[in-house]
Parts: C-alpha cells; sequence; structure tokens
C-alpha cells in the first residue's frame, strides 16, 4: 500500500536496541566472509579468527578497566546475568547454615530478567531465600539504608548500573561503601548494559564481582555479549560443551558478532573519533529535545529527573494522553519510541515509575524517547522537527489548544464520540450545525481532554450528564458544571429541568433538545436506584414512535456488552432491573445501539438483537420467560462470581455471554490489492485517530473512521451490512478489534489488513 507522504524514520529508542552501525556491519560481514574460520582451528583461517577474537577482548577489557577480572563473550546480557547469578548461588550455598535465614537482593526498578533469574535459580538450585526488592526513592536512587540492614543475611545483591526505563544512573561508588561496610563477603552483580558508552566505567577500582553486558543496545549486531568477572570472585559455566572461553563459556563463537563489537570498541576508545558524541554533547540534545517537547506539549511532565540520570533517556507522561494514543501519534509521524501501555482496557503501569512512588496517571501514560551516543545533530535537529508536525496534527483534531481562534483549520466533530479510560466510557454528542455538545457519563480523567474539544470546535455544551452514581469513580460532571453549565438547574445527575415531553405507551418522558436530536430520559432503576437511560433520537417525536426514531440508548450499566449491570449494590434491585429491562426494550428497537458505561472487552457497543443471541438471561426476560422472582434467583447466582478486592477495578456487572472472537478475514498487502482489482466496491477504512490519518496514510484509504467514532459509522451503515468493508491501522491491532466488533453486530462481510502499515510497505 503506498502512503501519501513518505516520512523517514526517526528512531528515538536506543534502550530497546540500536541499529548496527555502517562499520560494524562491515566488520561483521567481513568476519562471515573472510575472516569466517573456527577459533579453535589451528590452522591460520583459524588463527587469524582467533586473534581478531582476542583483540576484541583486550579492546574491551582496556574500555571497561577490568584489569585482571575475566572477560567472557556471550549472547547477550541475559546470558550474562544467568551466568552471574549462578555462579554466586552455587558459591554462597556452600556457605549457608541451616539455623539462619538468608535473602537475594535486586533493585526494585530492576530489569525483570534479573528477579526472574533470581527465582529461577534459587528454585533450581533448591536454596531457600527470600527474594526481596530493595526501595527507591522519587528520583529512582536506591535505598541505601535498607541494604545497610538487609545485606548482612543477604547471599546476593543486584544492582543497575543505569535503569533502562529511565536512565536513571547509581553512584556505584557510594553504593559500594554501603554494601561492603554492611558485607564485606557478598556477591555483588551490576547490569552494565545501558552504560557502556554513555558513563565512564573502571571496574578494576571496584568491589564488582559480576557486570553483564550487550551489543545490540550499542550499535552491535544482536546474538552477542559479554560478561566480566572479578578475579576473585566464584565462577560456574552456564554452558558446558566443548570448552570455548578457556573452557568459561562454551559453544562456537559468534566471530561476526565479535568483530562488530571489535569496531565499536575501537571508535569508543579513539578521543578523535566523531562517531560518537560526548557527555556534554549528549546533554545539549537532551535539552533541545526536552525544551522542543514543551513547546509542543506545556503540560509535559519528566518522570525521570534529568540531574539523576544519563543523557540519552527522557521519560515523561502528558496529562490527559494515554501512552498509547502518544505512542500512536509519534508512530504515525515515523517517530519510533517506547510505551509502557497495551492496546486493551486493562491498562499496563511501568513498575519502574511504580516502585519510584510517581502518580499513577504518570506510571500509565510514560513514553520513552532514547538516544545513542552516535547520534548526530542533524538527526535531533529533525526529530525536533518532526515532534512540531506530530504536536500541530494534534491541535488540528482539537486535542491540544493553540493560540488561533480560527476554527476553520480544525477537523470539525459531528455526531458521536467515544472516549475511554481503561474499560470506563465518556459519550460525547456534537451537533455541528448548531455547534452544541452534550456529554454522557464524563469522567474525571478526561476533563482536560473534553474542556480541550469544547474550546477548540466553539461549542456550546447543553447538558453533561451522569446515567447513574458510579461506584468505580467519581464524576468528572461537577467540574464541567462549574466552567460551563453554573447557572443551570438541573439534578443530582445533570439532567436539565424541563417542561417539554414525549409520550410513549401511556407514559410520559421528559425531552431536552441538542441541536436537530431530542434526548429522551427513562427512569431504569436496577444496577442502582438512581440509573436511567438517555435516548438520542432523530425528531420529530410523534405519539409511540420513540423505538423507530432512537439511534442511540445510552443504558449506563444496566445492558453491558455480553452482561447485566450488577445488583448487589446497596442501592441495587433485581426487580427493578427487571422491569427496566422490559421498559428498555419497549422504548427502542432490536438494532438501536446501547451505548454502555463500560467495555470491558474492547466491543464498543451493542443492541438487544446481539445481546439476547448469547445473553440467556436478557432473552429470558424479554421473551416473558422469566418470573421477577426467578430472576432474582438468577441474578444473585450471576452476581455471586463478581470478586471485589481492595485496590482493583470494580467490575460493574458479570460476563455471561461469549466475546465474538470469530474468524475475521485477513489480508496482506498482496492480497488486498489483488482483491481490490477484482471488485472496486471493496472500501478501505483506516481506523486510527485523525492526527495519524493527517501524517500519514494510505492512498488507498477511501475513509477515515477512527475508534473514537466507529460506533457512529455502525449507525450510519445499518443498511450496509453487505458491504466489504476492510479496516486498516498501524498495526493491525486496532482494526482486527473493531472487525471483530463489527462482525458481532451483523456486518459478516467486514475483514482487515493483518500487520497494518507496519507490515504494508
Amino acid at each position: 500500500m503506498n502512503n501519501t507522504t513518505e516520512l523517514t524514520q526517526i528512531y528515538l529508542d536506543a534502550n530497546a536496541t540500536t541499529p548496527v552501525l555502517p562499520q560494524a556491519a562491515a566488520a561483521a560481514l567481513s568476519a562471515m566472509e573472510t575472516l569466517f574460520g573456527n577459533p579453535s582451528s589451528s590452522h591460520i583461517t583459524g588463527l587469524q579468527a582467533k586473534n581478531l577474537m582476542e583483540q576484541t577482548r583486550l579492546r574491551a577489557k582496556t574500555l571497561l578497566g577490568s584489569g585482571e577480572g575475566k572477560l567472557i563473550f556471550t549472547s547477550g546480557a541475559t546470558e550474562g546475568i544467568q551466568t552471574s547469578i549462578l555462579s554466586a548461588l552455587m558459591a554462597a550455598k556452600n556457605t549457608m547454615s541451616a539455623d539462619k535465614s538468608y535473602s537475594v537482593l535486586y533493585g526494585s526498578t530492576e530489569h525483570k530478567a534479573v528477579p526472574e533469574s533470581l527465582k529461577h535459580w534459587l528454585n533450581v538450585l533448591d536454596i531457600t531465600a527470600n527474594v526481596k526488592a530493595i526501595p527507591v526513592d522519587q528520583f529512582g536512587i536506591l535505598d541505601h539504608e535498607f541494604i545497610s540492614q538487609e545485606a548482612p543475611n543477604a547471599l546476593m545483591i543486584c544492582t543497575m548500573a543505569v535503569n533502562n526505563e529511565t536512565g536513571v544512573f547509581q553512584d556505584l561508588s557510594a553504593l559500594e561503601n554501603t554494601i561492603r561496610s554492611a558485607n564485606p563477603d557478598i556477591y555483588w552483580m551490576v547490569d552494565c548494559v545501558q552504560a557502556l558508552g554513555k558513563t565512564a566505567l573502571d571496574l578494576q577500582s571496584t568491589s564488582i564481582d559480576y557486570a553483564p553486558f550487550s551489543g545490540h543496545k550499542l550499535y552491535a549486531p544482536k546474538g552477542i555479549g559479554f560478561v566480566y568477572i572479578r578475579d576473585s570472585a566464584p565462577f560456574t559455566s552456564f554452558i558446558a560443551g566443548g570448552g570455548q572461553e578457556s573452557g568459561l563459556r562454551s559453544g562456537t563463537e559468534n566471530l561476526p558478532g565479535m568483530a562488530a563489537l571489535n569496531v565499536i570498541f575501537e571508535m569508543l576508545l579513539c578521543p578523535n573519533d566523531s562517531t560518537f558524541s560526548s557527555s556534554e554533547q549528549l546533554t545539549k540534545y537532551r535539552q533541545q529535545i526536552a525544551a522542543t517537547l514543551v513547546e509542543c506539549f506545556p503540560d509535559i511532565v519528566f518522570n525521570n529527573s534529568f540531574n539523576h540520570s544519563v543523557a540519552t533517556t527522557i521519560n515523561f507522561a502528558v496529562p490527559s494522553f494515554s501512552s498509547k494514543e502518544l505512542m500512536d501519534l509519534f508512530d504515525a509521524a515515523n517517530i519510533r519510541v517506547s510505551s509502557g501501555s497495551a492496546c486493551s482496557s486493562k491498562v499496563s503501569r511501568s513498575f519502574v515509575l511504580d516502585a519510584m512512588g510517581l502518580p499513577a496517571w504518570q506510571s500509565e501514560a510514560a513514553i520513552r524517547m532514547s538516544f545513542g551516543p552516535a547520534m548526530t545533530q542533524a538527526e535531533v535537529d529533525t526529530a525536533c522537527l518532526r515532534i512540531k508536525t506530530a504536536s500541530n496534527a494534534l491541535t488540528q483534531s482539537c486535542m491540544i489548544l493553540d493560540d488561533s481562534s480560527d476554527i476553520a483549520d480544525k477537523t470539525q466533530l459531528d455526531g458521536l464520540l467515544q472516549l475511554r479510560s481503561g474499560a470506563s466510557c465518556t459519550w460525547v454528542y456534537v451537533d455541528s450545525a448548531s455547534k452544541q455538545a452534550l456529554i454522557i457519563d464524563p469522567l474525571p480523567e478526561l476533563i482536560q481532554r473534553l474542556d480541550t474539544l469544547l474550546q477548540c470546535q466553539q461549542l456550546t455544551l447543553v447538558a453533561a450528564i451522569d446515567t447513574h452514581g458510579h461506584a468505580d469513580h467519581q464524576s468528572g460532571r461537577e467540574l464541567l458544571v462549574e466552567r460551563y453549565l453554573a447557572k443551570q438547574q438541573s439534578d443530582a445527575l445533570g439532567w436539565l429541568v424541563t417542561q417539554e415531553n414525549t409520550q410513549h405507551q401511556g407514559h410520559q418522558y421528559q425531552t431536552i433538545r441538542i441541536g436537530s436530536k431530542q434526548l429522551v430520559r427513562v427512569p431504569t432503576p436496577g444496577h442502582t436506584g438512581d440509573s436511567i437511560s438517555l435516548l438520542l433520537c432523530s425528531t420529530p417525536l410523534t405519539l409511540d414512535n420513540l423505538p423507530q426514531q432512537t439511534q442511540y440508548a445510552f443504558c449506563g450499566d444496566t445492558i453491558l456488552m455480553g452482561s447485566l449491570g450488577r445488583t448487589n449494590f446497596d442501592s441495587s434491585s433485581s426487580p427493578e432491573l427487571f422491569h427496566s429491562l422490559k421498559l428498555i426494550r419497549d422504548c427502542i428497537s432490536s438494532n438501536t445501539l446501547i451505548c454502555a458505561s463500560h467495555d470491558y472487552n474492547n466491543e464498543f457497543t451493542t443492541c438487544l438483537e446481539a445481546e439476547i443471541g448469547r445473553n440467556n438471561l436478557l432473552k429470558a426476560v424479554l421473551n416473558e420467560g422469566l418470573s421477577v422472582e426467578h430472576f432474582q434467583q438468577l441474578k444473585s447466582k450471576l452476581d455471586s462470581n463478581l470478586n471485589d478486592e481492595v485496590g482493583t477495578e470494580i467490575i460493574c456487572g458479570a460476563f455471561v455471554g461469549s466475546c465474538d472472537k470469530s474468524k475475521i478475514k485477513e489480508y496482506d498487502a498482496i492480497s488486498l490489492n489483488a482483491a481490490m482489482q477484482q471488485d472496486n466496491s471493496v472500501m478501505i477504512i483506516d481506523i486510527r485517530e485523525p492526527h495519524e490519518y493527517a501524517l500519514n496514510h494510505s492512498k488507498q484509504s477511501s475513509q477515515n473512521v477512527p475508534l473514537t467514532r466507529l460506533v457512529q459509522f455502525i449507525q450510519q451503515h445499518q443498511q450496509d451490512k453487505d458491504r466489504q468493508w476492510v479496516l486498516v491501522c498501524r498495526s493491525g491491532s486496532r482494526s482486527m478489534i473493531a472487525a471483530q466488533a463489527m462482525h458481532r453486530l451483523g456486518f459478516e462481510q467486514v475483514s482487515h489488513l493483518k500487520g497494518g502499515y507496519a507490515l504494508s510497505s
């Protein structure tokens, strides 16, 4: 698939991996084509290969200041960690007393490879010891007092020189003093993966016993690394076999990897080499990028203190933006960064930032930009320009404000918008003709986003209404009322005092007007005593035409996708829910889209027809096959599946249906092009957000339907369910989720592009 704009890649994820420098790649290729001998062979080709290997080792030892310590080549840092931990624990086991309790210590911000390896080898070696995390302060600095207290009874301590997420460095000299004062004999491993090329090392002047390194974090190929072992530290081979590496690590050596490392080491050792920037220059690069981020995102919060971290890592969060949203934004702008969030309703947090005690939102919204010491001024300048381009796309989409009061250059909203925070949903309806807006179930986490939207689009907020009092979060309604609706008279949920009403089946329902639509209030208690449903209807509303005119039913948590709202709160009532379900049935059609307050399984919306097909309890109620007493019994049994744990999200309904994870037809770029040539009715839908689409999209994309507006798209195309829709996104994840949601609602011809734009070039 061809893109409208071809943006060069800006790579700012060096802490994850780095590109192989051309000089290193050339050396590796030479080792494969010319110096391809086995270092264990005694002929000339083998001797040449061994010479290259030993030259690389000598340069590494010089660079690290390893003195008499051993340096063993490995497959990478993980192997070096295993070697270090195995060696230390094997030796420590022989010194243990049966009447004493022991522990192993590791930094709470350590890479997961360390604690998981500690647990593994303690189990394999049958060593009884507690695995304890060393706390850190708000800057990520290890708690020395904790170490002083715990080290005397510890078998081993594992720390990092530089953290991979935040770039925070530890004062190894001060740390050594604390450790050795508490326990001179404890074995000490320092993960130095992120330190090489960024901080000076002189291992022989320390009492560090083990230090693993990785090649691919510093411009060498993947699959090569090395580990330093102090001359007096115990050693146990992790890999036995042919006796390579002087019997310390068996297996034929990775000579191409060593050849690449050899070139990298030579560059680092040559002060006149311009490939790698000085520490001072790297600091200037960070200042320039950070200043650009502040300019583009004025509310930005940096998660790492620049005074306590290396210059090559910037970790930040932007209020009201999830890390997933920023990750998608930067990827659309061809800027590669890393994120701690997952593409699901369950937000993944950074355990590193959690350990530092930072607020939950910063942990959930964290973005890491990292670059290597080979970064150039030209690359930094390009990166900063591209960040500004990405920011401008957000401004155009009204996700951040600028100084302009001209709405003409903004993407104007019209219709329904679904915003989310985790599994909780806020619904926004905009009537562009009247410039009026309605907000349903406003979440406090989204208030800034909503405020920006209203200002940028120059909208008049008619009402902010909750469908019920929420047990799992505070409403953000009061904040909106204070700013936009201070003089409005409304009830506790935000419904306006109004004299307008409509009649349906002998009942009078209050209404308010939103542009050309009418919003109907239907009392539907059960989940909570104050639960209401809000029906957004086309006009005119006449006697008993409510089901035909209702486009969206905002039922709160009364009807959830695959479930019914729980009725075990103090204000809940199963009998009332029973009657409310029937009332909803009578007020909407079988295909009216139900917009719930929670979406636990990424299904976006539902309708009675879809829910009856998988929710037998709901089906029995609506088909008059169940008494209210029997319903109470079954509902009580259903709610017993809910398990509210302190500190976890309160789930508002037990899942009773099955997620439709039907086999969705998948295209790759070749098969999609073929399908489009054979059938010109195939319609490609780019479901990324407008700012992503504006930055980079396929020339073949006929329409942009972001996930936030997918529900409106489904409603508008109820009569087009047999059409062939092909959904496209960045990686294929969002398009698959959206395709499954549409398929569940009867769009049987929907398909998606597997791998998305990432794999379609």
